[in-house]
Protein backbone atom coordinates (compact mmCIF):
# COMPACT_ATOMS: atom_id res chain seq x y z
CA UNK A 1 0.00 0.00 0.00
CA UNK A 2 1.70 3.55 -1.00
CA UNK A 3 2.42 5.96 1.59
CA UNK A 4 -0.20 8.41 0.30
CA UNK A 5 -2.99 5.69 1.00
CA UNK A 6 -1.76 5.09 4.66
CA UNK A 7 -1.50 8.43 5.75
CA UNK A 8 -5.19 8.73 4.59
CA UNK A 9 -6.15 5.95 6.19
CA UNK A 10 -4.16 7.47 9.32
CA UNK A 11 -6.09 10.75 9.11
CA UNK A 12 -9.51 8.75 8.80
CA UNK A 13 -8.99 7.14 11.65
CA UNK A 14 -7.32 10.25 13.71
CA UNK A 15 -10.84 11.73 13.08
CA UNK A 16 -13.06 8.68 14.15
CA UNK A 17 -10.90 8.54 17.32
CA UNK A 18 -11.63 12.51 17.81
CA UNK A 19 -15.63 11.78 17.05
CA UNK A 20 -15.55 8.84 19.50
CA UNK A 21 -13.31 11.04 22.18
CA UNK A 22 -15.95 13.64 21.50
CA UNK A 23 -18.68 11.21 22.26
CA UNK A 24 -17.32 10.00 25.42
CA UNK A 25 -16.47 12.93 26.69
CA UNK A 26 -20.03 15.03 25.50
CA UNK A 27 -22.45 12.75 26.55
CA UNK A 28 -22.23 11.98 29.61
CA UNK A 29 -21.85 16.20 30.05
CA UNK A 30 -24.52 16.66 27.81
CA UNK A 31 -27.01 14.41 30.31
CA UNK A 32 -25.95 16.59 33.14
CA UNK A 33 -27.01 19.48 31.05
CA UNK A 34 -30.20 18.03 30.70
CA UNK A 35 -30.80 17.18 33.78
CA UNK A 36 -29.82 20.42 35.32
CA UNK A 37 -32.52 22.28 32.96
CA UNK A 38 -34.91 19.53 34.13
CA UNK A 39 -34.93 20.93 37.49
CA UNK A 40 -36.27 24.47 35.91
CA UNK A 41 -38.15 22.53 33.73
CA UNK A 42 -39.94 20.72 36.35
CA UNK A 43 -40.77 23.68 38.46
CA UNK A 44 -42.06 25.50 35.34
CA UNK A 45 -44.55 22.39 34.71
CA UNK A 46 -45.75 22.18 38.06
CA UNK A 47 -46.57 25.98 38.26
CA UNK A 48 -48.13 25.87 34.98
CA UNK A 49 -50.61 23.37 37.03
CA UNK A 50 -51.02 26.04 39.43
CA UNK A 51 -52.43 28.50 36.20
CA UNK A 52 -51.72 31.27 33.88
CA UNK A 53 -50.91 33.97 36.32
CA UNK A 54 -48.45 31.61 39.04
CA UNK A 55 -46.50 30.29 35.47
CA UNK A 56 -45.97 34.01 34.06
CA UNK A 57 -44.69 35.23 37.97
CA UNK A 58 -42.71 32.29 38.45
CA UNK A 59 -41.12 32.28 34.87
CA UNK A 60 -40.37 35.97 35.61
CA UNK A 61 -38.56 35.19 38.50
CA UNK A 62 -36.67 32.38 37.56
CA UNK A 63 -35.47 34.43 34.68
CA UNK A 64 -34.51 37.02 36.76
CA UNK A 65 -32.54 34.56 39.05
CA UNK A 66 -31.23 33.10 35.89
CA UNK A 67 -29.25 35.92 34.57
CA UNK A 68 -27.09 35.96 37.70
CA UNK A 69 -26.45 32.19 37.99
CA UNK A 70 -25.54 32.30 34.12
CA UNK A 71 -22.79 34.76 35.16
CA UNK A 72 -21.57 32.78 37.82
CA UNK A 73 -21.42 29.40 35.06
CA UNK A 74 -19.63 31.05 33.35
CA UNK A 75 -16.68 32.57 35.57
CA UNK A 76 -17.16 29.20 37.00
CA UNK A 77 -16.52 27.77 33.40
CA UNK A 78 -12.54 28.96 33.51
CA UNK A 79 -12.05 25.89 35.67
CA UNK A 80 -12.14 23.69 32.80
CA UNK A 81 -9.77 25.35 29.68
CA UNK A 82 -7.38 26.30 32.58
CA UNK A 83 -7.61 22.69 34.15
CA UNK A 84 -7.03 21.40 30.25
CA UNK A 85 -4.52 23.22 29.28
CA UNK A 86 -2.03 22.22 32.60
CA UNK A 87 -2.97 18.65 31.80
CA UNK A 88 -1.97 19.16 28.16
CA UNK A 89 1.33 20.16 29.14
CA UNK A 90 1.79 18.23 32.02
CA UNK A 91 -0.35 14.94 32.61
CA UNK A 92 -0.06 14.37 35.48
CA UNK A 93 -0.17 17.49 37.42
CA UNK A 94 -1.97 17.53 40.55
CA UNK A 95 -1.44 21.08 42.40
CA UNK A 96 -1.60 23.06 40.17
CA UNK A 97 -5.59 21.62 39.41
CA UNK A 98 -5.85 21.84 42.32
CA UNK A 99 -5.75 25.17 43.55
CA UNK A 100 -7.63 26.02 39.79
CA UNK A 101 -10.68 24.19 41.42
CA UNK A 102 -9.86 25.97 45.19
CA UNK A 103 -9.96 29.74 43.71
CA UNK A 104 -13.18 28.72 41.38
CA UNK A 105 -14.91 27.73 44.66
CA UNK A 106 -13.20 31.02 46.34
CA UNK A 107 -15.08 33.44 43.52
CA UNK A 108 -18.10 31.60 43.81
CA UNK A 109 -18.38 32.81 46.95
CA UNK A 110 -17.58 35.91 46.36
CA UNK A 111 -20.03 36.70 44.25
CA UNK A 112 -22.88 34.68 45.62
CA UNK A 113 -22.69 37.37 48.56
CA UNK A 114 -23.79 40.16 46.54
CA UNK A 115 -25.99 38.67 44.12
CA UNK A 116 -27.92 37.46 47.67
CA UNK A 117 -28.60 40.86 48.57
CA UNK A 118 -29.67 41.85 44.81
CA UNK A 119 -32.02 38.96 45.21
CA UNK A 120 -33.47 40.03 48.11
CA UNK A 121 -34.91 43.73 46.47
CA UNK A 122 -36.02 41.73 43.51
CA UNK A 123 -39.69 43.18 43.85
CA UNK A 124 -39.00 46.28 43.76
CA UNK A 125 -36.31 45.92 40.98
CA UNK A 126 -39.01 44.36 38.95
CA UNK A 127 -41.58 47.16 39.46
CA UNK A 128 -38.72 49.61 38.25
CA UNK A 129 -38.78 47.65 34.97
CA UNK A 130 -42.34 48.62 34.67
CA UNK A 131 -43.68 44.62 35.41
CA UNK A 132 -47.32 44.03 36.63
CA UNK A 133 -47.21 44.44 40.19
CA UNK A 134 -48.81 41.05 41.15
CA UNK A 135 -46.94 39.38 38.68
CA UNK A 136 -43.89 41.06 40.28
CA UNK A 137 -45.43 40.21 43.91
CA UNK A 138 -45.46 36.53 42.59
CA UNK A 139 -41.96 36.32 41.60
CA UNK A 140 -40.07 38.20 44.19
CA UNK A 141 -42.44 35.39 46.56
CA UNK A 142 -40.67 32.60 44.59
CA UNK A 143 -37.19 34.25 44.49
CA UNK A 144 -37.35 34.52 48.16
CA UNK A 145 -36.69 31.00 48.79
CA UNK A 146 -35.18 30.56 45.29
CA UNK A 147 -31.71 32.52 46.17
CA UNK A 148 -30.32 30.31 48.24
CA UNK A 149 -29.51 27.75 45.50
CA UNK A 150 -26.77 30.18 44.34
CA UNK A 151 -23.97 29.16 45.91
CA UNK A 152 -24.24 25.48 46.28
CA UNK A 153 -25.19 25.72 42.83
CA UNK A 154 -22.18 27.54 41.29
CA UNK A 155 -20.01 24.79 43.84
CA UNK A 156 -21.73 21.74 42.16
CA UNK A 157 -20.68 23.56 38.69
CA UNK A 158 -17.03 24.30 39.63
CA UNK A 159 -16.89 20.39 40.64
CA UNK A 160 -18.51 19.61 37.51
CA UNK A 161 -15.94 21.28 35.45
CA UNK A 162 -13.14 19.72 37.74
CA UNK A 163 -14.55 16.40 36.58
CA UNK A 164 -14.93 16.97 33.25
CA UNK A 165 -11.61 18.13 32.74
CA UNK A 166 -10.14 15.22 33.88
CA UNK A 167 -12.35 13.35 31.27
CA UNK A 168 -14.08 11.72 33.75
CA UNK A 169 -17.62 13.06 33.02
CA UNK A 170 -19.78 10.45 34.17
CA UNK A 171 -19.89 11.25 37.78
CA UNK A 172 -21.76 14.61 37.13
CA UNK A 173 -24.55 12.30 35.78
CA UNK A 174 -25.14 11.13 38.86
CA UNK A 175 -25.12 14.34 40.88
CA UNK A 176 -27.47 15.83 38.17
CA UNK A 177 -30.06 12.90 38.65
CA UNK A 178 -29.98 13.05 42.27
CA UNK A 179 -30.58 16.43 42.33
CA UNK A 180 -33.51 16.16 39.76
CA UNK A 181 -35.07 13.39 41.70
CA UNK A 182 -34.96 15.34 45.06
CA UNK A 183 -36.16 18.80 43.27
CA UNK A 184 -39.21 16.32 41.50
CA UNK A 185 -40.20 15.22 44.74
CA UNK A 186 -40.06 18.12 47.15
CA UNK A 187 -41.45 20.51 44.42
CA UNK A 188 -44.80 18.33 44.11
CA UNK A 189 -44.75 17.82 47.99
CA UNK A 190 -44.34 21.62 48.28
CA UNK A 191 -46.06 23.22 45.48
CA UNK A 192 -49.52 21.47 45.92
CA UNK A 193 -48.92 20.18 49.63
CA UNK A 194 -48.93 16.73 49.40
CA UNK A 195 -47.35 13.51 51.63
CA UNK A 196 -48.48 16.20 54.43
CA UNK A 197 -46.70 18.94 53.89
CA UNK A 198 -47.90 22.87 53.91
CA UNK A 199 -49.35 23.93 50.54
CA UNK A 200 -46.41 26.67 49.89
CA UNK A 201 -47.02 27.32 45.72
CA UNK A 202 -44.39 29.41 44.50
CA UNK A 203 -42.45 29.91 47.80
CA UNK A 204 -42.39 25.75 47.29
CA UNK A 205 -41.17 25.62 44.16
CA UNK A 206 -37.97 27.64 45.34
CA UNK A 207 -37.17 25.95 48.56
CA UNK A 208 -37.44 22.26 46.34
CA UNK A 209 -34.86 24.14 43.98
CA UNK A 210 -32.53 25.10 46.95
CA UNK A 211 -32.56 21.30 48.57
CA UNK A 212 -31.39 19.86 44.83
CA UNK A 213 -28.75 22.52 44.50
CA UNK A 214 -27.59 21.86 47.99
CA UNK A 215 -27.67 17.88 47.42
CA UNK A 216 -25.79 18.06 43.99
CA UNK A 217 -22.97 19.86 45.13
CA UNK A 218 -22.38 17.16 48.18
CA UNK A 219 -23.03 14.53 46.02
CA UNK A 220 -19.77 15.65 43.57
CA UNK A 221 -18.04 16.56 47.15
CA UNK A 222 -18.63 12.85 47.88
CA UNK A 223 -17.69 11.37 44.77
CA UNK A 224 -13.91 13.30 44.71
CA UNK A 225 -12.92 12.11 48.05
CA UNK A 226 -14.57 8.60 47.70
CA UNK A 227 -13.04 7.43 43.97
CA UNK A 228 -9.71 6.69 44.16
CA UNK A 229 -8.72 8.54 41.06
CA UNK A 230 -10.09 12.00 42.05
CA UNK A 231 -8.90 11.09 46.34
CA UNK A 232 -5.46 12.06 44.68
CA UNK A 233 -6.46 16.05 44.28
CA UNK A 234 -7.02 16.69 47.29
CA UNK A 235 -9.47 19.14 45.97
CA UNK A 236 -10.77 20.66 49.69
CA UNK A 237 -7.10 20.27 51.28
CA UNK A 238 -6.50 23.66 52.99
CA UNK A 239 -9.10 25.65 51.60
CA UNK A 240 -8.65 28.31 54.06
CA UNK A 241 -5.20 29.23 51.99
CA UNK A 242 -4.86 31.92 49.70
CA UNK A 243 -3.77 32.34 46.14
CA UNK A 244 -4.51 35.57 44.37
CA UNK A 245 -2.17 34.77 41.54
CA UNK A 246 -4.29 31.90 40.68
CA UNK A 247 -7.79 33.68 42.08
CA UNK A 248 -6.61 36.82 39.39
CA UNK A 249 -5.85 34.12 36.48
CA UNK A 250 -9.23 32.72 37.08
CA UNK A 251 -10.92 36.19 36.69
CA UNK A 252 -9.31 37.19 34.05
CA UNK A 253 -10.49 34.54 31.92
CA UNK A 254 -13.47 34.24 33.48
CA UNK A 255 -14.70 37.09 33.56
CA UNK A 256 -15.38 37.92 29.63
CA UNK A 257 -16.85 34.08 29.70
CA UNK A 258 -19.70 35.30 32.13
CA UNK A 259 -19.80 38.75 30.24
CA UNK A 260 -20.47 36.89 26.69
CA UNK A 261 -22.96 34.60 28.67
CA UNK A 262 -24.50 37.18 30.73
CA UNK A 263 -25.14 39.06 26.70
CA UNK A 264 -26.75 36.04 24.80
CA UNK A 265 -28.91 35.45 28.21
CA UNK A 266 -29.76 38.48 29.36
CA UNK A 267 -31.54 39.20 25.49
CA UNK A 268 -33.77 36.46 26.19
CA UNK A 269 -34.38 37.82 29.90
CA UNK A 270 -34.82 41.18 27.99
CA UNK A 271 -37.73 39.39 25.75
CA UNK A 272 -39.31 37.97 29.23
CA UNK A 273 -39.78 41.62 30.13
CA UNK A 274 -40.99 43.38 26.64
CA UNK A 275 -43.18 39.97 26.36
CA UNK A 276 -44.17 41.09 29.98
CA UNK A 277 -45.14 44.57 28.20
CA UNK A 278 -47.50 43.10 25.79
CA UNK A 279 -49.81 40.98 27.84
CA UNK A 280 -49.76 38.15 29.95
CA UNK A 281 -50.78 35.63 27.07
CA UNK A 282 -47.60 36.80 25.14
CA UNK A 283 -45.43 35.87 28.54
CA UNK A 284 -46.65 32.69 29.05
CA UNK A 285 -46.72 31.60 24.79
CA UNK A 286 -42.56 32.96 24.89
CA UNK A 287 -41.84 30.90 28.45
CA UNK A 288 -43.26 27.46 26.62
CA UNK A 289 -41.58 28.60 23.77
CA UNK A 290 -37.97 29.78 25.40
CA UNK A 291 -38.20 26.64 27.53
CA UNK A 292 -38.54 23.97 25.03
CA UNK A 293 -35.41 25.58 22.88
CA UNK A 294 -33.35 25.87 26.06
CA UNK A 295 -34.14 22.15 26.66
CA UNK A 296 -32.68 21.53 22.77
CA UNK A 297 -29.62 23.94 23.36
CA UNK A 298 -28.37 21.88 26.32
CA UNK A 299 -26.82 19.26 23.62
CA UNK A 300 -24.65 22.23 21.61
CA UNK A 301 -23.80 23.02 25.04
CA UNK A 302 -22.61 19.96 25.95
CA UNK A 303 -20.81 19.52 23.22
CA UNK A 304 -19.22 23.40 23.84
CA UNK A 305 -18.00 22.68 26.91
CA UNK A 306 -16.27 19.42 25.80
CA UNK A 307 -14.95 20.63 22.81
CA UNK A 308 -13.00 23.28 25.17
CA UNK A 309 -11.47 20.38 26.85
CA UNK A 310 -10.57 18.92 23.58
CA UNK A 311 -9.02 22.01 22.37
CA UNK A 312 -7.41 23.03 25.57
CA UNK A 313 -5.97 20.17 25.89
CA UNK A 314 -4.21 20.21 22.40
CA UNK A 315 -3.56 23.67 22.98
CA UNK A 316 -1.38 22.87 26.02
CA UNK A 317 0.38 20.07 23.98
CA UNK A 318 1.08 22.43 21.31
CA UNK A 319 -0.57 19.85 18.81
CA UNK A 320 -2.43 22.63 15.98
CA UNK A 321 -3.94 19.50 13.86
CA UNK A 322 -5.40 17.85 17.01
CA UNK A 323 -6.98 21.34 17.97
CA UNK A 324 -8.69 21.37 13.85
CA UNK A 325 -9.32 17.98 14.75
CA UNK A 326 -11.33 18.80 17.90
CA UNK A 327 -12.66 22.30 16.87
CA UNK A 328 -14.90 21.11 13.72
CA UNK A 329 -15.72 17.40 14.98
CA UNK A 330 -18.05 18.89 17.88
CA UNK A 331 -18.94 21.76 15.79
CA UNK A 332 -20.80 19.19 13.06
CA UNK A 333 -22.20 17.87 15.52
CA UNK A 334 -23.94 20.08 17.56
CA UNK A 335 -24.72 21.55 14.25
CA UNK A 336 -26.44 18.28 12.94
CA UNK A 337 -28.38 18.17 16.43
CA UNK A 338 -29.55 21.91 15.95
CA UNK A 339 -30.99 20.79 12.49
CA UNK A 340 -33.27 17.91 13.22
CA UNK A 341 -34.62 20.02 17.07
CA UNK A 342 -35.45 22.59 14.06
CA UNK A 343 -37.18 20.19 12.18
CA UNK A 344 -39.69 18.83 15.14
CA UNK A 345 -40.67 22.39 16.36
CA UNK A 346 -41.92 23.28 12.89
CA UNK A 347 -43.66 19.81 11.90
CA UNK A 348 -44.71 19.13 15.55
CA UNK A 349 -45.08 21.95 17.88
CA UNK A 350 -48.35 21.32 20.03
CA UNK A 351 -46.92 18.01 20.79
CA UNK A 352 -44.02 20.03 22.64
CA UNK A 353 -46.36 22.60 24.04
CA UNK A 354 -48.77 19.86 25.45
CA UNK A 355 -45.93 19.38 28.10
CA UNK A 356 -46.25 22.92 29.46
CA UNK A 357 -50.26 23.51 29.04
CA UNK A 358 -52.98 21.78 27.96
CA UNK A 359 -54.02 22.51 24.71
CA UNK A 360 -57.69 21.97 24.50
CA UNK A 361 -58.48 24.05 27.33
CA UNK A 362 -60.46 26.85 26.38
CA UNK A 363 -59.00 29.38 28.48
CA UNK A 364 -55.30 28.22 27.51
CA UNK A 365 -56.42 28.53 23.39
CA UNK A 366 -54.88 32.35 23.25
CA UNK A 367 -51.27 30.92 24.86
CA UNK A 368 -51.44 27.53 22.46
CA UNK A 369 -51.93 30.01 19.43
CA UNK A 370 -49.11 32.64 20.12
CA UNK A 371 -46.79 29.36 21.27
CA UNK A 372 -47.15 27.58 17.68
CA UNK A 373 -45.86 31.22 16.06
CA UNK A 374 -43.59 31.38 18.61
CA UNK A 375 -41.99 27.89 18.34
CA UNK A 376 -41.70 28.57 14.29
CA UNK A 377 -39.23 31.33 15.04
CA UNK A 378 -37.30 29.05 17.59
CA UNK A 379 -36.96 26.77 14.62
CA UNK A 380 -35.23 29.54 12.42
CA UNK A 381 -32.55 30.29 14.86
CA UNK A 382 -31.80 26.96 16.17
CA UNK A 383 -28.36 26.10 13.69
CA UNK A 384 -27.26 29.88 14.31
CA UNK A 385 -27.91 28.59 18.55
CA UNK A 386 -25.18 25.67 18.05
CA UNK A 387 -22.78 27.52 16.05
CA UNK A 388 -22.36 30.45 18.29
CA UNK A 389 -22.35 27.58 21.43
CA UNK A 390 -20.02 25.32 19.90
CA UNK A 391 -17.68 27.88 18.13
CA UNK A 392 -17.31 29.75 21.71
CA UNK A 393 -16.43 26.55 23.70
CA UNK A 394 -14.06 26.02 20.74
CA UNK A 395 -12.34 29.82 21.16
CA UNK A 396 -12.59 28.94 25.09
CA UNK A 397 -10.24 26.34 24.41
CA UNK A 398 -7.51 28.79 22.58
CA UNK A 399 -8.21 30.91 26.06
CA UNK A 400 -9.35 33.22 23.38
CA UNK A 401 -12.50 34.95 25.28
CA UNK A 402 -12.17 38.83 25.13
CA UNK A 403 -13.25 38.82 21.49
CA UNK A 404 -16.13 36.25 21.86
CA UNK A 405 -17.47 38.70 24.40
CA UNK A 406 -17.47 41.92 21.94
CA UNK A 407 -18.84 39.52 19.30
CA UNK A 408 -22.07 39.01 22.07
CA UNK A 409 -22.26 42.51 22.87
CA UNK A 410 -22.40 43.64 19.57
CA UNK A 411 -24.75 41.21 18.43
CA UNK A 412 -27.15 40.70 21.31
CA UNK A 413 -27.60 44.31 22.56
CA UNK A 414 -26.03 46.74 19.88
CA UNK A 415 -27.87 44.82 16.87
CA UNK A 416 -30.40 41.97 17.67
CA UNK A 417 -32.64 43.68 20.57
CA UNK A 418 -33.18 47.04 19.06
CA UNK A 419 -34.04 45.64 15.97
CA UNK A 420 -36.65 43.23 17.95
CA UNK A 421 -37.84 46.11 20.09
CA UNK A 422 -38.30 48.39 16.83
CA UNK A 423 -40.17 45.44 15.20
CA UNK A 424 -42.41 44.47 17.93
CA UNK A 425 -43.63 48.06 19.19
CA UNK A 426 -43.16 51.01 16.67
CA UNK A 427 -43.85 48.41 13.62
CA UNK A 428 -46.49 46.99 15.56
CA UNK A 429 -45.50 43.36 14.95
CA UNK A 430 -45.04 42.60 18.89
CA UNK A 431 -43.96 39.37 19.59
CA UNK A 432 -42.90 38.03 16.51
CA UNK A 433 -41.18 41.00 16.40
CA UNK A 434 -39.25 40.25 19.38
CA UNK A 435 -38.55 36.92 17.93
CA UNK A 436 -37.14 38.35 14.93
CA UNK A 437 -34.49 40.26 16.89
CA UNK A 438 -33.39 37.51 19.02
CA UNK A 439 -32.85 35.32 15.91
CA UNK A 440 -30.68 38.18 13.52
CA UNK A 441 -28.52 38.70 16.80
CA UNK A 442 -27.95 35.26 17.26
CA UNK A 443 -27.23 34.66 13.54
CA UNK A 444 -24.69 37.55 13.72
CA UNK A 445 -22.51 36.18 16.63
CA UNK A 446 -22.54 32.73 15.58
CA UNK A 447 -20.77 33.79 12.06
CA UNK A 448 -18.15 36.12 13.61
CA UNK A 449 -16.84 33.29 16.41
CA UNK A 450 -17.23 30.71 13.29
CA UNK A 451 -15.00 33.44 11.23
CA UNK A 452 -12.85 33.96 14.77
CA UNK A 453 -12.13 29.45 14.60
CA UNK A 454 -11.69 29.35 10.76
CA UNK A 455 -8.89 32.75 11.04
CA UNK A 456 -7.39 31.53 14.68
CA UNK A 457 -3.57 30.67 12.78
CA UNK A 458 -3.67 33.86 11.17
CA UNK A 459 -4.80 36.00 13.86
CA UNK A 460 -2.31 33.83 16.34
CA UNK A 461 -4.36 32.40 18.46
CA UNK A 462 -2.73 28.87 18.63
CA UNK A 463 0.56 29.43 20.07
CA UNK A 464 1.70 27.55 23.31
CA UNK A 465 2.37 30.46 25.66
CA UNK A 466 5.42 29.55 27.94
CA UNK A 467 4.43 28.67 31.63
CA UNK A 468 6.53 29.61 34.25
CA UNK A 469 8.04 28.18 37.43
CA UNK A 470 4.51 28.36 39.66
CA UNK A 471 2.67 26.62 36.63
CA UNK A 472 0.57 29.76 35.54
CA UNK A 473 1.14 30.50 32.04
CA UNK A 474 2.69 34.07 30.99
Amino acid sequence: MSEIALSSIGRRRAWLDEVRATLALAWPIIATNLLQMALTTTDVVMMGRLGPDALAAGVLGANFFFAFVIFGIGLASAVAPMIARERGARRHSVRDVRRTVRQGLWSAIAIAIPVWAILWFAKPILLALHQDPVMADGAARYLSTLQWAYLPFLGYIVMRNFIASVERPRWGIWGGAIGFLVNAGAAWCLIFGKLGFPRLELYGAGIATTLSSTVMFGVLVIVVYADRKFRRFHLLGRFWRSDWARFRQLWALGLPIAATLVFEVSIFNAAVFLMGLIGTASLAAYSIAIQIASVAFMVPMGFGQAVTVRVGRAFGAGDREAMRRAGWTAFVMGEGFMALTAGVMLFAPRLLISAFIDPDAPASLPVVDLAVTFLAFAALFQIADGAQAVSSGMLRGLHDTRMPMIFAAIGYWGIGLPLGIVLAFPLGLQGPGIWIGLATGLTIVAVLMTVRWIMRERLHLVGVRRADRTGDFM
